[in-house]
């Protein structure tokens, strides 16, 4: 557990914004509590309430966040959807918590207009990754349907390794794990 520490000035969403990736990354989405975030930034239990209204505000903001960090994630990965796919990936593991809450919206308020806007961001991303996949078969490729199985392979695969569902032949490493899967499907 983090020590309790002492909020004097400065950014204070953004720190609790950050206070609140650590809690989930002890905990969980389900067991933060606005209470127990304002006690480990060290600020008034009023505090992220002011900044967020409630928790499902707070984690509105992390969603937010989220995505926009797989959207810049995801854009300087290059332009094909292998290194996309593992950048998906790697994205999972380093931002455990951001992720949790992402693909949970029961957690948050999905239709919000700044969350809708950097979901789309981010994936749009993806799609233009899968734009670049040649057609099957001669035809012309379904980009929704494309991108919706890409997207489908990768968070699944991300899913699994951060659940600890993969074999352990699979390895340590998630992007090279990743890669050997992805590579196997779009090659």
């Amino acid at each position: 557990m983090t020590p309790t520490r002492g909020y004097h000035h400065g950014d204070l969403r953004r720190a609790l914004l950050d206070t609140a990736v650590e809690a989930i990354s002890e905990s969980g989405p389900a067991a933060l509590s606005l209470r127990d975030l304002a006690r480990r930034a060290g600020v008034s239990h009023a505090a992220p309430a002011h900044h967020f209204g409630d928790k499902a505000g707070l984690l509105t903001a992390l969603a937010v966040q989220g995505f926009d960090l797989l959207a810049e994630t995801l854009g300087q990965a290059g332009d094909d959807l292998l290194a996309a796919g593992v950048a998906y990936v790697d994205f999972a593991v380093r931002h455990r918590a951001h992720f949790e809450v992402m693909f949970r919206p029961e957690l948050y308020r999905a239709q919000d207009p700044q969350v809708r806007a950097a979901s789309d961001r981010a994936g749009n991303v993806l799609r233009d990754r899968v734009a670049g996949l040649p057609a099957r078969d001669g035809g012309a490729g379904e980009p929704g349907r494309d991108a919706l199985a890409a997207w489908s392979i990768v968070h699944g695969f991300a899913t699994l390794w951060l659940a600890g569902a993969l074999p352990p032949r699979v390895g340590d490493d998630p992007r090279e794990a990743a890669r050997y899967v992805i590579s196997r499907l779009v090659e």
